[in-house]
């Protein structure tokens, strides 16, 4: 596949939808065609399963829910975020599988090693090139969330040691693949962000 896959993580709150429309407006200006997309719900069957995942009232198994996201997932990149890369497209995603490790494996306590084996049998092992981690503390993405005056999701309205226990676990997956990961500190302004993230990008793609 001759496209760029680049992925998007972080604490609900640690503005990735700002920093990803930042990135598609510059690659565009720079004559890239690009595809924004996210997990959950980057395709008809995937809207249906987010609201499932999302909304729904009631409990949901851990292990369900952790299937849940990899049957979306499945969907997603075998109908819309393949066919981009083949046709040399980047593509721009709202959380990947790292999300899963990260909120089914640390937040709800799976073993992230059998997380990461159903996402990989999913994706039929399609990885980004570079995920964009914006690291900000659990306090202060609670504080933005509340500034939004909205409704929480099922997994926004967990409690802090949850959202904290998210945080660490994704902290752990960058120190694990460096090669792979940019971590930003999210709570820089938010130009400062877009210029480190523009910085790594130009790189892969020249």
């Amino acid at each position: 596949m001759s496209g760029v896959f680049v992925t998007f993580e972080g604490g609900d709150g640690s503005g990735k939808t700002t920093q990803i429309q930042l990135l598609k407006k510059w690659l565009e200006d720079h004559g890239h065609t690009v595809v924004v997309t996210r997990e959950p719900g980057g395709t008809d069957l995937g809207n249906e399963l987010r609201e499932i995942i999302l909304h729904r009232k009631g409990f949901i198994a851990p292990r369900a829910e952790a299937l849940l996201y990899a049957a979306d997932r499945a969907h997603h990149i075998h109908t819309l975020v393949k066919p981009a890369l083949e046709r040399g497209e980047v593509v721009v995603q709202d959380r990947y599988l790292d999300s899963s490790l990260a909120y089914q494996g640390a937040g709800r306590v799976l073993d992230p090693n059998e997380v990461r084996e159903v996402s990989l049998w999913a994706t039929e092992n399609l990885m980004p090139v570079l995920t964009v981690l914006l690291d900000v503390p659990a306090d202060v993405a609670k504080k933005r969330q509340n500034a939004l005056e909205r409704a929480y999701d099922r997994l926004e309205a967990e409690a802090e040691d949850f959202h904290q226990r998210v945080r660490t676990s994704y902290q752990a997956l960058a120190d694990a693949e460096p090669e792979r990961f940019l971590v930003i500190d999210g709570t820089l302004a938010i130009e400062a962000i877009h210029d480190q993230i523009i910085q790594k990008v130009s790189h892969l793609l020249s």
